[in-house]
């Protein structure tokens, strides 16, 4: 029964650790834009992104994926998303990135922020364009300001999967649930803790090692 539950368990992480991946590459490069956007001079263009996220930042995880999955059903009277196990995790995936997005949005921004002005003023001087600054000489100082944050919110990231379920989409507490319904036992829906904080670990000692790799920031 024991081996039966892992692999059950095992097939749900494999799920969430499919959100989880894709949630990070996408969110992350797109974070990084609206960071841009919401540092804009430009009030037309700041304004509304700077809304945006404090609605995103505002209103639960769990009511967005609800809003973005059965949204278009109701306001357009269609079903965007497509049938399926791949229409639920395209909007699961769709919500979670944007969530995470505008939550990464504001750690770049503070972090590219935190950087003193004669930073920039010295390049200038150097004569490098704003581009080449930023690249090569603000990115780097910024990636490690920002580590421990965005660590946090990764590490966040691997719980919040667990909402998915909301949409039925099928991870591992689904997987977990299942075993009450259909064998009358708890249990496997503890286990799945196990996984966890297997992963949270990893992560965890990730993370310390890129900390330790940006120490030369010093």
């Amino acid at each position: 029964m024991f081996a039966t539950v892992t692999l059950a368990l095992f097939k749900g992480f494999l799920g969430t650790l499919k959100l989880f991946s894709l949630t990070l590459l996408f969110s992350l490069p797109l974070g990084l834009l609206i960071s841009f956007g919401s540092m804009s001079k430009t009030a037309i263009l700041r304004l509304p992104i700077r809304l945006i996220i404090w609605i995103i930042r505002g209103t639960p995880l769990m009511l967005q994926l609800l809003i973005i999955f059965y949204g278009p059903g109701i306001f357009l009277g269609r079903n965007i998303w497509g049938s399926g196990d791949s229409g639920r995790f395209t909007a699961a995936l769709t919500a979670f990135v944007i969530n995470y997005a505008c939550y990464f949005s504001e750690i770049f921004r503070g972090g590219i922020q935190s950087i003193p002005k004669g930073q920039y003023e010295a390049a200038q001087v150097l004569g490098l364009s704003r581009t080449q600054t930023f690249f090569r000489i603000i990115l780097l100082q910024v990636i490690k300001r920002i580590v421990p944050p965005i660590s946090n919110e990764v590490i966040t990231l691997v719980k919040d999967t667990s909402l998915a379920r909301v949409i039925a989409f099928y991870e591992i507490i689904w997987e977990g649930e299942r075993f009450i319904k259909s064998s009358g036992i708890i249990w496997p829906l503890f286990y799945t803790g196990v996984f966890y904080l297997l992963f949270s670990g990893l992560l965890t000692l990730l993370f310390g090692y890129i900390e330790k790799k940006l120490d030369y920031f010093k």
